[in-house]
């Protein structure tokens, strides 16, 4: 730590030179100073602690490969360089390890261990009659016995928490590299490929490892045969050739020919041979053993390839179907069962428990019917999806007379059960809300009518401090917004409806969801609180697409504007033709919905993945059966605001792997609103927004838009100094929530791994776009106040395909996601790069743009000024 310390002393003191030195000899001595000493304070400091006889392992690179893939050769390499900053030479990983270990002891921690193991040797043998005391020793030793082993084997706390350990180079690893990648290259169809590697040394005992494949010519598939001892068996697989991964005039490749064992293995057992596994299917590749490695005058080679299904030996595969079918349910074996027998199914359990006659739809497996490996597998996944046992096996238990007889045993949840949390609503801008706590408490009721069902009420309450939106004070005014909701839900394992249709979800994981929700929203510039009731059916065609159907959603609102502020800015958007103001009246509506989820991301796996989902929704649908002025009737005798409108919006992202801990993840998510009653709005809740954590997150939530349009929030900047101001003297701010009918916004992040502390620290730089518009323009879009060139008026928040690109507003930022395994808290800096509001006439009669704000944020004022630093605190990843 010395040396660095001399090395950062001697930069402070040229950089300290003036810059109206005679000679410019300074200027490039600081240059060079700051580029090139961490260069080699990398290389001096590393050097000064590797063994004589060995190199620090600096890179190693693939080259020569045409056809396969470079990720997949390096994939066969398992050493790992040092990790660099920026594929600069600073490892300042093995930097700080080797800065740690200045005080590493191992020799000493073994002598320690030794001791104590001796100690715990004679202690434990003086406590043999003391059980209680004994397992206390025991806890404690291995306690003490497991930290000393860590820090014999990683390093002290500094080492294992920051540093990371020196990788050298071994020519034997080397070597055992090249000969796996001749046998993948192999396996590939390349017969003839040769591999090897160079070493290249350079400075400060560092070495780059060159692998070099040669390829070769491919070898090609000319003919597949197919010898098949079972008639049987060569029938069906002979049937289901097209669905073969082996196809003529393809190239040779193992991967195709496991896959191929595995598609018939599964085949057969879907066919009622049980005991068949892919062992039974060899390969055997045939190619002409005259070609010369000097032929270069062709391109490629065939090869024959022979697929042959053995028999065991001196019989054939037999065929089962399957036996009895006993299903055994208990939580206490000294509660005596009940036998119950429906459909060819006997049923073991407690008199009441279970529904006989639900329970036989979640069961495949049928006497006499023949054994398919799908079924055993549907079987399990069904009951396990019930969420209604803590364990469900599936067994064949006897296979005489080639019946299997089948036995499902299942361990019941508890009948009741609870759930509280509690803690901060993690949500924070610079100029915006607060944290502030929150607890949610549920209660979960299983089986709760003997129909296999799940009851369950959820309670949440919040409180969340905001800073005030009132013009007129001096100082910031601090608000809380209070949050309370219950929602009760009752969840059938089957689909509702009258017919035999319901049956047709069986395998499809069906459930039907009733919820009745009180929601209550009390926040500084206005009130909601809605009644919410629904109906919807939900079932899965596999584990990565899901469907959801909404066939009813009733909803009564109340709703009070209650800051004169908001107020003022909903009467200034009324002026200007907007109907928000009907989205805080009094309201009934009714809507229905279908969902459809696409989803193959699997968290904690780095694979290329993607995500889809798309929804789509109709409201007030029945009103369509009334006049338009029988709707207008309607609301002026009840007070009510009744709503028809159409909305739809579609989310796709994708994830790409750019390294084992690095992933590039991309999102688009768009909507569209569209609403027809005489009223042409739709409720708030249905509006679209933009900007907060998981949008355009240099903007505030529900603050970005609309279009390019002035987000102003009042007419009075008295006591007030504006960030902007615009032409008719308004302040521009981000106050008020946007409301829109048209979302559009996009985003790519990159993610990968900075360190480990006391959890995994990773790190994302991310770039968003997005706004929404209005999908009309306003009825009185253009007032006596407000010409009709306004730059940022009213129109352009309507819009339009010819200019809605230049109104994309733009953020960029970075951020640290905290992975603690059980949850991930993410924390984000963003600024604004471009606004496209922020282009006026002031009241002189000058245009300005500031469209392009990015040149206005400073690091010298991260919270003030026209572009400041807008912070993030969220759980999960943003997308």
């Amino acid at each position: 730590m010395e040396f660095i310390q001399k090395g950062i002393q001697f930069i402070r003191h040229f950089s300290a030179q003036p810059r109206s030195q005679p000679s410019g000899i300074y200027y490039w001595l600081r240059l060079l100073l700051v580029t090139g000493l961490p260069w080699w304070l990398s290389g001096c400091l590393s050097a000064r602690r590797i063994p004589d006889n060995q190199y620090l392992l600096y890179a190693q690179t693939v080259k020569g490969n045409r056809v396969v893939s470079t990720d997949d050769l390096t994939a066969l390499i398992p050493q790992r360089p040092n990790k660099r900053v920026l594929q600069t030479p600073l490892t300042v990983g093995l930097w700080l390890y080797q800065a740690f270990s200045g005080n590493y002891r191992p020799d000493s921690a073994r002598r320690e261990l030794e001791v104590r193991t001796a100690r715990f040797e004679q202690e434990s043998q003086a406590l043999a009659n003391d059980q209680q005391a004994l397992k206390k020793l025991n806890r404690r030793f291995d306690r003490e016995a497991k930290r000393l082993q860590r820090y014999i084997e990683k390093g002290n706390w500094g080492m294992r928490t920051f540093g990371e350990p020196p990788v050298y180079f071994d020519e034997q690893n080397a070597r055992a590299n090249t000969a796996k990648m001749k046998r993948y290259l192999n396996n590939k169809g390349f017969f003839l490929a040769k591999s090897s590697f160079r070493v290249d040394t350079l400075v400060d005992r560092r070495v780059r490892v060159n692998y070099v494949v040669k390829e070769g010519i491919p070898f090609i598939l000319s003919t597949i045969t197919y010898e098949i001892a079972d008639r049987h068996i060569d029938s069906l697989v002979t049937q289901t050739l097209a669905a073969s991964p082996l196809k003529a005039g393809a190239r040779y490749d193992e991967a195709n020919i496991n896959a191929e064992q595995v598609r018939i293995e599964t085949l057969l057992r879907n066919q009622g041979y049980y005991g068949f596994s892919r062992q039974y299917v060899q390969f055997r590749a045939a190619r002409d053993t005259t070609f010369l490695p000097t032929d270069t005058d062709t391109l490629s080679q065939p090869v024959d390839l022979y697929v042959q299904v053995l028999n065991p030996p001196g019989k054939t595969h037999p065929v089962y179907t399957i036996g009895d079918v006993d299903v055994k349910i208990f939580r206490d074996p000294a509660i005596p069962l009940d036998t119950v027998v429906n459909n060819g199914i006997r049923y073991f359990m407690e008199p009441g428990m279970y529904s006989p006659r639900l329970l036989n739809t979640k069961i495949s497996l049928r006497p006499g019917a023949l054994y398919r490996q799908i079924d055993y597998a549907d079987t399990q996944r069904q009951l396990f999806l019930l969420n209604q046992f803590k364990f469900a096996s599936v067994n064949f238990i006897d296979t005489t007379g080639r019946k299997l007889r089948t036995l499902i045993s299942a361990t019941p949840l508890d009948k009741y059960d609870y759930s509280v949390e509690g803690g901060f609503t993690l949500l924070y801008q610079a100029q915006g809300n607060l944290p502030g706590p929150f607890g949610n408490l549920s209660l979960r009721a299983r089986n709760l009518f003997g129909g296999l069902e799940t009851f369950e009420v959820a309670l949440r309450l919040g409180i969340e401090a905001q800073t005030g939106f009132s013009t007129q004070q001096s100082s910031p005014v601090f608000y809380s917004a209070q949050e309370f909701g219950v929602t009760t839900s009752l969840l059938f394992p089957q689909i509702l409806f009258p017919g035999k249709v319901r049956f047709r979800f069986n395998t499809l994981n069906p459930r039907t969801q009733f919820s009745l929700g009180y929601n209550a929203s009390v926040r500084p510039d206005y009130s909601r609180r809605n009644l919410r009731g629904t109906m919807t059916y939900l079932w899965q065609k596999s584990q990565t697409r899901q469907f959801t159907a909404s066939i009813l959603d009733v909803n009564y609102l109340q709703s009070n504007i209650i800051s004169a502020d908001f107020q003022k800015f909903v009467d200034n958007a009324v002026l200007q033709g907007s109907t928000i103001d009907k989205s805080f009246r009094n309201a009934f509506f009714s809507s229905v919905s279908f969902g459809y989820t696409y989803n193959t991301n699997v968290i904690g796996q780095n694979k290329r993945a993607n995500f889809f989902r798309v929804t789509t929704e109709s409201g007030g649908t029945t009103l369509n059966l009334l006049k338009t002025t029988d709707i207008l009737s309607l609301t002026q005798a009840t007070g009510l605001e009744f709503y028809k409108y159409l909305r739809t919006n579609i989310d796709y992202r994708h994830y790409l792997p750019l390294a084992p801990r690095t992933t590039l993840a991309f999102r688009a998510n768009a909507g569209l609103l569209f609403g027809y009653g005489p009223n042409e709005t739709a409720p708030y809740e249905k509006r679209f927004f933009a900007g907060g954590p998981n949008s355009v997150r240099a903007w505030l939530p529900r603050r970005l838009g609309l279009g390019a349009s002035y987000p102003q929030s009042t007419t009075d900047a008295a006591g007030y100094l504006p960030v902007f101001r615009g032409p008719y003297g308004e302040r521009f701010d981000y106050s008020f929530e946007r409301p829109g009918d048209v979302l559009l916004e996009g985003s790519a992040e990159l993610r990968g791994r900075l360190f480990k502390l006391f959890a995994e620290i990773n790190g994302a730089a991310f770039i968003d776009v997005g706004n929404v518009w209005l999908l009309r323009n306003p009825v009185n879009q253009l007032t006596s106040t407000t010409p009709a060139n306004a730059t940022g008026g009213p129109a352009n928040a309507v819009f339009r395909s010819g200019n809605f690109l230049e109104q994309f507003a733009v953020g960029t930022g970075v951020g640290l996601r905290i992975d603690f395994s059980i949850v991930v808290l993410r924390l984000d800096a963003a600024i604004k790069v471009y606004d496209p509001a922020r282009r006026y006439r002031t009241l002189e009669g000058q245009e300005v743009d500031e469209r392009f704000i990015l040149r206005q944020f400073s690091f010298n004022r991260l919270t003030t000024g026209p572009n400041p630093v807008v912070l993030n605190i969220g759980i999960g990843y943003p997308f």
